[in-house]
């Protein structure tokens, strides 16, 4: 163990010597931003941070690690929970940006520094879509590794993590491996669902699908009206085919440049919209919504996948936020009735952003092959998000978990791995991603691939003893 900031110097020096990429220590010119994350609440003070190029460069960067007695933790492009202190080597994966479609094989093999945007755009040249989130600057690997619950054809074609078809992954002893159904096929099931767990993936090969263009936007409301609304999306998502993927999201925005001009210090309500479809059959499927009450905003329409950002118009700046999620079933009278007392115009709510996405359809579903994403039962995701420094996320968690008290007659058991923030990154959160087998099987994977732990800055997996 190195026992001195010159010591670290020195083996990083050497280090630096044998990687493409950068190898930066606090203090130097870069740390900083290679240790950025999406939200700045999340702080990353690494002893070590490795800007890995390749897989050579991860191999060496966990042999630096095993010397120095250092976890591992690995950030791809920021959007992440993990924070890693003095005591850990950072990884980050934003440099291996290489894309591949084979339009042939409808599939696509990215690096693990991609994020979807760049995935769709290059998708669409071949007339083909991946199953990517909400926002465009989401890296694919951490997403998928998640689950991966697509905003845009979720409900038509499942997780995304099922449609992976191979990966390569540098595992804790250092080794390179490619794993897919035939091969490593119980490392290929377990890395589809539980993140880093059991190594760095370095690349990733999955199905990208014959979709050129959405009918697709948002429909924004008076928050006053919110009772109606979210009546009427009920209704709406009682009898929505699976080419119909939508959430809602009650907005209060603080007056902060990170949101839209027209949009700060409101109360809104915005119903988003995917559909794979014709304009006809979308605006039947709709015309509940449309009817239910005055319209502030209404963008739906025909649109290129390419431009599946404008539905949800995630901020593309950091901003420091605090999360927490909760699982709840079909929404029912009674259900709609406590959310409109909790959440809507009437309610004191300190938190931002209470959004509801909608699942079903062919998330329910395993297909042959399905990899460790744990929750296939839920209805619902209910994600609450709150903008702002501890004076302001620490109510905000507090009020949330009132809102959950007052939701238990409802909650489901289980929590989506990729909605989990650091606020519930417990061990018992991230046993409640899965059934009980499939947790127990991924212990007994990462006590065979991770038995020391290595990787345990994330949604952490105990090896099995």
């Amino acid at each position: 163990m190195a026992d001195s900031i010159n010591d670290y110097r020195t083996a990083a020096a050497e280090l630096a010597r044998r990687v493409a990429g950068a190898v930066l220590l606090p203090g130097d010119e870069g740390y900083a931003e290679e240790c950025a994350t999406y939200n700045p609440a999340v702080p990353n003070n690494p002893a070590v941070v490795v800007g890995a190029a390749g897989s050579s460069d991860v191999q060496a960067a966990l042999a630096f690690a095993k010397d120095h007695d250092l976890v591992v933790a690995v950030m791809n492009t920021g959007h992440t929970t993990v924070v890693a202190d003095d005591r850990a080597l950072l990884i980050t994966t934003r440099r291996m940006d290489e894309i591949t479609i084979d339009p042939v094989a409808r599939r696509a093999r990215v690096g693990a520094g991609v994020r979807w945007q760049q995935v769709a755009d290059a998708a669409a040249q071949h007339g083909l879509a991946p199953l990517n989130g909400s926002s465009p600057l989401v890296g694919v690997v951490g997403y998928t590794l998640g689950g991966g619950l697509s905003a845009t054809m979720g409900r038509k074609y499942g997780w995304a993590s099922d449609h992976v078809t191979a990966l390569d992954i540098v595992t804790a002893d250092g080794q390179v491996r490619h794993a897919d159904a035939d091969a490593e096929p119980e490392l290929f099931w377990a890395t589809r669902g539980s993140k880093s767990n059991l190594g760095i993936v370095t690349a990733l090969e999955f199905e990208v699908f014959p979709v050129t263009r959405l009918y697709g936007g948002v429909l924004i409301f008076p928050g006053d009206q919110a009772a109606a609304v979210l009546r009427a999306y009920a209704t709406v998502t009682a009898q929505a085919p699976d080419e119909l993927t939508t959430s809602i999201a009650f907005m209060r925005l603080p007056d902060v440049p990170v949101f839209p001009e027209p949009l700060r210090g409101t109360f809104t309500v915005h119903v988003r919209v995917s559909f794979l479809g014709g304009a006809a059959e979308a605006d039947a499927l709709l015309a509940p919504l449309r009817a239910a009450a005055p319209i502030v905003l209404d963008t739906v329409g025909d649109m290129p996948y390419t431009d599946f950002a404008a539905i949800y118009s995630d901020p593309e700046g950091p901003a420091p936020f605090a999360e927490r999620t909760l699982s709840l079933p079909p929404l029912t009278d009674d259900l709609v009735a406590q959310l409109i007392a909790s959440i809507g115009p009437a309610a004191d709510v300190p938190a931002n952003i209470i959004e509801l996405r909608h699942l079903g359809g062919a998330l329910r579903e395993t297909p042959v092959g399905a990899g460790a994403a744990g929750l296939r039962t839920s209805e619902f995701v209910l994600w609450v998000v709150t903008v702002g420094g501890p004076d302001m996320t620490g109510p905000a968690l507090r009020w949330t978990g009132e809102l959950f008290d007052g939701l238990r007659p409802w909650a489901l058991e289980g929590k989506h791995l990729n909605f989990i923030g650091r606020e519930d990154l417990a061990e018992e959160a991230v046993r409640a991603a899965y059934p009980a087998a499939t947790y127990d099987r991924l212990a007994r994977a990462k006590a065979k691939y991770d038995p020391a732990n290595v990787f345990r800055l994330n949604h952490n997996i105990k090896p099995a003893a």
